[in-house]
């Protein structure tokens, strides 16, 4: 007999001071994804002689982190944090757009003009000469894990604990082998300003107990979903109805599926989750990529990059407003419930919820979750 199982209590999802603790003790401690190298201006150039030479400026979960392509190629995160009296390299207002990224040559601090190179290393520091024993090698920007996997751009804020990228992507790589995705470019991408806790969009993301209530247009496209998602293959694909291929409201599009798909990949959907930030949901002709930017306790910002194949997106018929008209509808629908569990939980009458046997892969937040912070459920 199947039993309910225990959710997270209320103050994992509303708590400030929680929320701080989770952010310093998880958040910073893993892979965090910072969306695609290409939208951050740091795919290197093939035809130029220096292959580097970029700069973005990226805030994670309110750090505020450099991010540089040195002029090996090579790529390089550090804290936006000057090492002389702590000025940002890169003043960055966390309440306004990022600075855009771009070309650069070196980064200098605008208090005191101390200089690094692309690579961190401090280059100039005005009327330091008569300083005795003054070692610049001591002085370099402190150092941020940076690696990058299918095209996305992944962050480590605490290096030191040496996660490689590759163990944290688990079994996610192999199954998405056949997906081209470091080379896919984003044909349009949707953002959310969500007045939810990332971990309640995650949550409704790895269930599909919500979509017959939630999401009609989406179970006419994938009837097995509208049956509460239990005993799904989500490694081999799902089904859609007679007749469909693709996450459009037609279900068909005139755009190629990818090439290397098998059989089953050119007529069924995939969904990865890839923890802390990052959703997955794979058709044979684009791929949906959701990142999530935690801000506060009950505040995400949700990009929703659509990528496609470069020769499609090269077209001069490609439109990319099928996919993007049913994704924003179906994000939408999620959106609005994932704000209304967040004023659920914060209400006094909430304590704790409870996961019903088709949740079942819902209760990975908290497999995932709770051996970081140390912490058993009762």
């Amino acid at each position: 007999m199947a039993t309910l199982q225990a959710a997270l209590p209320a103050r994992y999802y509303v708590d400030p001071a929680h929320w701080e603790r989770e952010r310093e003790q998880v958040l910073y401690r893993d892979w965090f994804c910072a969306g695609r190298l290409a939208s951050h201006g740091l795919v290197p150039d093939a035809t130029s002689a220096d292959p580097g030479g970029r700069l973005a400026v990226v805030d994670v979960a309110g750090e505020s982190i450099l991010v540089t392509r040195d002029h090996d190629g090579e790529l390089r995160a550090f804290y936006n944090v000057c090492r002389h009296r702590g000025s940002q390299v890169v003043p960055a207002d966390p309440l306004a757009a990022p600075p855009e990224p771009g070309t650069a040559r070196s980064l200098r601090c605008p208090y005191h003009s101390w200089t690094y190179d692309l690579a961190g290393r401090l280059m100039r520091a005005p009327h330091t000469d008569d300083v005795e024993d003054f070692d610049a090698t001591a002085f370099g920007l402190n150092a941020v894990g940076v690696d990058h996997w299918g095209g996305f751009l992944f962050l480590d804020l605490t290096p030191d604990e040496q996660r490689p990228l590759a163990k944290s992507m688990g079994p996610v790589s192999g199954r998405l082998a056949h997906y081209p995705l470091d080379r896919l470019e984003v044909g349009r991408s949707l953002v959310y300003d969500v007045a939810a806790n990332y971990k309640v969009v995650l949550e409704n993301y790895n269930e599909c107990y919500h979509c017959a209530g939630v999401h009609p247009e989406l179970v006419r496209l994938v009837p097995s979903f509208g049956r509460g998602g239990a005993g799904l293959d989500w490694e081999n694909g799902i089904p859609h109805r007679e007749g469909a291929w693709t996450f459009t409201s037609t279900g068909t599009s005139d755009r190629a599926p990818f090439a290397g798909l098998d059989s089953a990949e050119q007529v069924r959907h995939k969904g990865e989750l890839v923890y802390p930030n990052l959703m997955l949901s794979l058709s044979a002709d684009h791929v949906a990529s959701f990142t999530l930017w935690p801000t506060a306790a009950g505040r995400t910002r949700i990009v929703c990059d659509l990528l496609f194949a470069p020769e499609e997106r090269a077209r001069e018929s490609f439109d990319p407003s099928d996919a993007a008209d049913f994704w924003d509808t179906v994000n939408r629908q999620d959106w609005a419930v994932c704000e209304s569990v967040q004023r659920g939980v914060s209400s006094r009458g909430y304590t704790q919820g409870w996961f019903a046997p088709m949740e079942d892969a819902s209760l990975d937040i908290r497999r995932w979750l709770l051996p970081r912070l140390g912490e058993t459920l009762p």
